[in-house]
């Protein structure tokens, strides 16, 4: 497993506090914007986003990176979403808009990940998952593509960022910190650390990714950075805030501002959600065994057989390397979880 990381912590904040500063994007990426031209794909799904959505439209076309396709579904909206967008297409994002026609309401991993399928027959080199009511900072797809430019063709990659959490009328909460430990596999099945708002695939992780079944429950961009680093892929973790996260009251997924609320958060759900999407996301990942490699089946094996087995069984399996969460706290937690859910 191939782990990148792009900018230290302490500089997160500096940076963001600079980007507040001054409407000038930095100059090293606005020339990376120009010379490049790599095509990105960005997805986008609507539901009933109407409120935030204009904001979103407007920050993909602030972007110094300009060589990019917006690609789209609505979920089934009951508000303006869809006419805001075709306005936008007919406006202007003229010329560089596709509306994905499958009607019906698919929820939002099966709608992100049928964009995907949709922008893969497309000329793009990159593929950037979009939330309808962030907005991007002005680097964030150069950053994406920048990263990715330097893994080799054919081989999957996953880029992701941070982010800056915001109220609903964007003003500043917090720059989420960073990692703690090395994101990668088995990991990956005990937490997910690769927000979708800022996920970038290549062409050659996006193929993974399509080729895999996610199972029912789970999300979009947990099953990308699950079925990337069980396959050996690259996961380029950049600790530049990308994008501006907003919170609200109808956030479909939000994310609680400390360690504490997390940690309530999680007791109050309990195991059970928790071990049922384990075992779902194991069972998926094994019924596809020709996408993984031989170090990947071992520590699915072993999983899967403590799952079905006893309690010193499932112990045994708790000290595979690397099957832990970010924080020690968490990994408690989840160690209890795994025991006795």
């Amino acid at each position: 497993m191939n782990v990148m990381y792009l900018r230290d912590v302490e500089a997160v904040d500096a940076e963001w506090r600079h980007r507040q500063a001054t409407t000038v994007p930095r100059r090293s990426l606005r020339a990376v914007g120009r010379a490049t031209h790599r095509p990105v794909a960005i997805l986008l799904s609507t539901y009933n986003g109407e409120s935030f959505l204009d904001a979103q439209l407007r920050s993909y076309l602030r972007q110094t990176h300009d060589d990019w396709t917006l690609h789209w579904r609505d979920d089934g909206s009951s508000d303006a979403s869809v006419r805001m967008v075709r306005q936008f297409a007919a406006g202007a994002g003229s010329g560089r808009c596709v509306f994905q026609r499958e009607a019906g309401r698919q929820q939002p991993t099966r709608s992100f990940l049928a964009l995907l399928r949709a922008a893969r027959a497309s000329d793009a080199a990159y593929f950037a998952f979009s939330d309808q009511d962030d907005v991007w900072l002005p680097d964030k797809v150069a950053h994406g593509v920048a990263t990715l430019d330097k893994v080799p063709a054919g081989e999957p990659a996953l880029y992701c960022a941070g982010r800056v959490l915001v109220d609903a009328d964007l003003r500043h909460h917090y720059v989420q910190g960073g990692l703690h430990r090395q994101p990668g596999f088995p990991a990956a099945l005990t937490q997910n650390i690769a927000p979708g708002c800022t996920m970038m695939l290549n062409r050659a992780a996006a193929d993974l990714v399509l080729a895999s079944q996610p199972p029912d429950g789970t999300w979009h961009d947990w099953w990308c950075y699950i079925v990337v680093a069980a396959a050996g892929g690259r996961v380029l973790v950049d600790r530049t805030p990308t994008v501006l996260y907003r919170q609200h009251a109808n956030n479909h997924v939000g994310e609680p501002r400390n360690w504490l609320r997390r940690g309530i958060a999680a007791l109050r759900r309990g195991p059970g959600p928790f071990m049922r999407l384990l075992r779902q996301h194991v069972t998926m990942l094994q019924a596809r065994p020709e996408l993984l490699p031989e170090s990947t089946h071992r520590q699915l094996a072993a999983i899967a057989d403590s799952l079905n087995g006893s309690r010193a069984a499932r112990l045994k399996a708790l000290f595979l390397p690397g099957f832990a969460r970010q924080t020690w706290l968490e990994t408690v937690v989840f160690r209890v979880w795994f025991l006795l859910g």
